[in-house]
């Protein structure tokens, strides 16, 4: 058996249906497309989402909400939630590593929520002015790489 040997089934692919081919076709005179008006004309086309003059649903309802298109690739992780970090350094590989992050996160904040009971050097990572402040009472660094 060779690639240009394979044919479908017999009875699987059904011929397609010949419009407008007289009577018996049932399909024929008007083709499907029903009597009159302006979508059984050629070229009778009205856009999409068109009414006929009333005003159309999506411009009728009240537009709502935001989606960042930023909001999937950063992250915040509370003071607290760096216990979880094995070693010293916490880089965005650490934060991966420990399950903090998902893949797809490029810049993390951490912020200051939760107590750290031990020193640690945060490397290449923002941090809020009172996350510093706590790393930095606790016995770390944070470096700006």
């Amino acid at each position: 058996m060779q690639l240009n040997d394979l044919k479908p089934a017999p009875g699987s692919r059904p011929s397609r249906l010949r419009v407008g081919r007289g009577i018996g076709s049932g399909l024929g005179k008007t083709g499907g497309r029903g009597h009159k008006g302006q979508k059984s004309r050629t070229g009778g086309f009205h856009k999409i989402g068109f009414e006929g003059g009333q005003m159309p649903l999506q411009r009728r309802l009240p537009k709502v909400g935001f989606h960042s298109r930023g909001a999937s690739d950063r992250d915040e992780i509370r003071l607290g939630e760096l216990t979880r970090i094995a070693g010293d350094e916490v880089t965005l590989d650490a934060l991966r590593a420990a399950g903090l992050i998902s893949r797809a996160v490029k810049r993390v904040k951490i912020i200051k929520s939760g107590k750290l009971d031990r020193a640690l050097t945060v490397r290449g990572l923002a941090t809020t002015h009172g996350a510093r402040a706590a790393i930095e009472a606790a016995g770390g660094s944070v470096l700006e790489d």
